[in-house]
């Protein structure tokens, strides 16, 4: 079997076994190729490699597994690096890849630039405030701060900034990182008694491009140590850029000098893409893995998936997955053929009623619960689970669904949605009774 092959039939399989959202945070990104007998992961940055080895290898291993004898894989490896452009191909006899140029210490993704950036409606206002930065880093709008919900492209805007400051001067110093990966480094710094050393660092950073800081929330001694180092980066003229998925006063926990200094510089929202917004990425993605799909079947696509750009790439990897493996081009019928199961889905539209009972029966509480004020957790989280499934089931309006909630109001279902999807990444336990509930409710 080609190495291509090899992964795009475990690639369909852990789209199979695992939540969409899931599969494309973490799946979605890693390429691979065949090194002698060894199976090699390529993951874009060390964080995901770290999660996927970590979360992901056994089953992975096991997929493999079952493919048989004659694939000649041997073991399996994770690293970080990419393939060469073009066709997949197998890697170099003793060769390692190194996905991400390093651009003076950034880790950045090659395939995040402005022209691979779909502009819209729900994204022109932050990607001229990015485009600003990029040519006069430091001079304005520091810090500048992109929020808006998961898989919009946040991330991607973002290290464009760093990549397009790069190529205007090689010479600035530009570090990328996760706040994730901030809390990870700073706890081993205390461990090691090397705080100062890791604050000493960011003194030679010109660009500081920090994603996800939502997850500072009730993080005490991380804030404190941000609070310092951002403090310092201001004096010294340097650019940072954050992301978010709310806007920092909607983060709990975040102490107030740090929601007042992340909102102090320029905010812009990046909301969800309209119909030709989507239609337009799934073309731009397609043409980028050099796949054929035309308007028809591009706007087939984005009139069935609504949610986020993520989910719309990893519905379209599906797609071209399929096509690739069966030798056929990209239809409507090669569309419903992978997409199927994600449309029914969709296309499915239960009442929040329905939605509430299935939740309540699963947890074995009363629905009358889930309507109550009681902010127990026996209570509080099945309330959380149930406005995230009828976000993803209805087609109702963040306050319709509140309303049906006993009058709560739009951010507390919005609250609600973005905490179910944190805990789904980190307590196996609650991504399994939300898959549980997906599969019952799809039926």
């Amino acid at each position: 079997m080609e190495p291509a092959h090899v992964w795009t039939e475990c690639s369909a399989r852990l789209q199979e076994e695992l939540p969409s959202e899931e599969f494309t945070t973490w799946i979605g990104p890693l390429q691979a190729g065949l090194r002698g007998e060894v199976l090699v992961v390529l993951a874009p940055n060390t964080y995901v490699r770290d999660t996927v080895r970590k979360s992901y290898r056994t089953q992975i291993a096991k997929i493999v597994e079952g493919m048989g004898d004659d694939i000649g894989v041997d073991r399996i490896e994770f690293e970080v690096g990419e393939l060469d452009a073009g066709p997949p191909v197998p890697l170099k006899a003793g060769r390692r890849e190194s996905p991400r140029r390093r651009y003076n210490g950034a880790d950045l993704n090659p395939g995040y630039h402005f022209n691979s950036f779909v502009v819209g409606k729900n994204n022109r206002i932050a990607e001229a405030a990015a485009r600003h930065v990029a040519q006069a880093p430091g001079t304005s709008y520091s810090p500048l701060l992109l929020y808006g919900d998961v898989g919009l492209g946040k991330t991607h805007l973002m290290q464009a900034v760093g990549k397009e400051i790069l190529l205007n001067d090689p010479g600035t110093r530009v570090r990328y990182l996760n706040s994730h990966r901030f809390v990870n480094d700073m706890v081993e710094a205390l461990k090691g008694g090397s705080m100062g050393e890791m604050t000493n660092g960011y003194r030679e950073v010109d660009v500081l491009l920090l994603d996800d800081i939502q997850f500072f929330g009730e993080k005490v001694r991380s804030q404190e140590e941000f609070f310092h180092i951002f403090n310092l980066l201001q004096e010294t003229g340097s650019q940072i850029v954050l992301t978010s998925d709310r806007y920092p006063s909607e983060i709990e926990g975040l102490e107030e000098r740090l929601k007042s200094r992340f909102a102090g510089g320029m905010t812009a929202e990046m909301g969800h893409p309209d119909l030709e917004t989507r239609a337009a990425i799934l073309r731009k993605k397609a043409e980028h893995a050099g796949v054929a799909l035309t308007n028809e079947v591009a706007f087939y696509v984005a009139e069935r998936i609504r949610s986020n750009v993520r989910e719309l790439e990893g519905a379209l990897q599906r797609v071209i997955a399929g096509a690739k493996f069966n030798g056929t081009p990209v239809t409507r019928d090669s569309v419903d053929d992978a997409l199927g199961d994600l449309f029914a889905r969709r296309a499915r539209q239960l009442s929040v009623d329905e939605i509430q009972k299935v939740v309540a029966t699963y947890y074995n509480i009363k629905r009358s619960d889930l309507l109550a004020h009681r902010r127990t957790r026996t209570v509080a989280r099945p309330r959380q689970i149930a406005m995230f499934l009828a976000r993803e089931f209805t087609s109702h309006s963040l306050l319709e669904i509140g309303t049906q909630f006993n009058g709560r109001d739009h951010s507390t279902v919005l609250h609600a949605c973005r905490r179910v999807a944190e805990l789904r990444q980190e307590f196996a336990d609650v991504d399994e009774d939300c898959a549980n509930l997906i599969r019952q409710l799809s039926k």
